[in-house]
């Protein structure tokens, strides 16, 4: 299990790699939801998801050898632009693997990068893809299955909890929405940020709540919960960035110990959520975290008492196209 030192070293590890991305309140999202709401823009990171803090502790602790001989990732999207991104910064050549359902956007950036792009059928075909290049010498920086990645994903807990109870820099405003969060909520996709976050906070914030949240369709963590450990998913919502094809032992561990509840959400209202998260909290968001907000609205209905809520906003890698797109085939306004 990944420990609060774990995640402090990992914060000292990628200092100056990434951004500490702002706490702010929402007074938007809080009407909307009725709650004191209180966000942290993960979106607003390098590479527009919290992905890079996972793949540059990962790419800081190889040795000079790995990292001369390069590094090989899968990802449906943002962890395939961080591991690229971070690569180049950092002087690594990259392979990187993504579904042919991966955002065409996703794939430019990764290329633009100077990454190898590597295209599967199926996200089943890209996990196989990298195994076999790991096997012919690259070094895997895997999205979820490597504790130096969880502990580089729970430095979003840590600065959190910091900025929450205003004692952060990353903190807006005078913090008294964030004091003493009750419930956060947590993307999964396939759990490393959700075991990282609820890591860091159930050490900074005894007794507060952890709720994940999956989309229909991508629901590694809620099916390996319910067989008592992780098994291969089928795949089939529109949220790749979510679209893991099993979780991990590593991840499952942290959730099954760490987080109240693993809730689901449909494809139509994520994207309504990513609506609704232009609309009411002004930022731009990717479905994987307007998904959030539906399932606020379970949490709500099944926590008794007040409640302070705590939204951790992954990443914003979608383009107005994409959602455009998502809006008309679910008749979203």
């Amino acid at each position: 299990m990944i420990g609060i030192s774990d995640i402090e070293a990992a914060a000292r590890l990628i200092a100056g790699h990434v951004v500490r991305t702002p706490t702010v309140e929402s007074p938007g999202l809080s009407a909307l939801l009725g709650v004191p709401v209180t966000a942290k823009l993960e979106l607003l990171q390098r590479t527009g998801s919290f992905k890079a803090r996972g793949a540059t502790a990962k790419l800081l602790s190889l040795s000079e050898a790995d990292r001369a001989a390069g590094v090989v990732a899968v990802s449906g999207g943002n962890h395939a632009i961080s591991v690229a991104v971070m690569a180049d910064a950092l002087g690594v050549k990259a392979t990187v693997v993504m579904p042919k359902s991966a955002p065409a956007r996703a794939v430019e950036i990764a290329e633009a990068a100077g990454a190898t792009v590597r295209l599967t059928d199926t996200m089943d075909g890209a996990f196989a893809l990298m195994s076999q290049l790991q096997a012919d010498g690259l070094s895997l920086v895997h999205p979820f299955d490597d504790p130096v990645v969880v502990a580089g994903q729970g430095t979003v807990g840590l600065e959190f909890a910091e900025d929450a109870s205003g004692g952060g820099e990353g903190s807006e405003g005078e913090g008294s929405e964030g004091e003493g969060l009750t419930d956060v909520l947590v993307s999964i996709g396939g759990g490393a940020l959700i075991s990282g976050v609820a890591a860091a906070l159930h050490a900074r914030m005894p007794g507060v709540r952890i709720w994940g949240v999956e989309t229909e369709g991508a629901q590694a963590m809620s099916e390996a919960l319910a067989a008592k450990g992780p098994q291969p998913v089928r795949l089939s919502s529109i949220v790749s960035t979510l679209s893991a094809p099993t979780v991990s032992q590593l991840t499952y561990d942290h959730v099954s110990a760490l987080v109240d509840d693993v809730l689901v959400v449909s494809d139509a209202e994520a994207v309504q959520g990513t609506l609704d998260l232009a609309n009411h909290a002004k930022v731009w968001a990717e479905p994987a975290a307007g998904c959030l907000l539906p399932a606020a609205r379970l949490v709500r209905e099944r926590v008794d008492g007040d409640m302070r809520l705590g939204l951790v906003l992954c990443g914003g890698n979608a383009t107005t196209t994409d959602v455009i797109s998502w809006a008309e085939r679910f008749n979203l306004r």
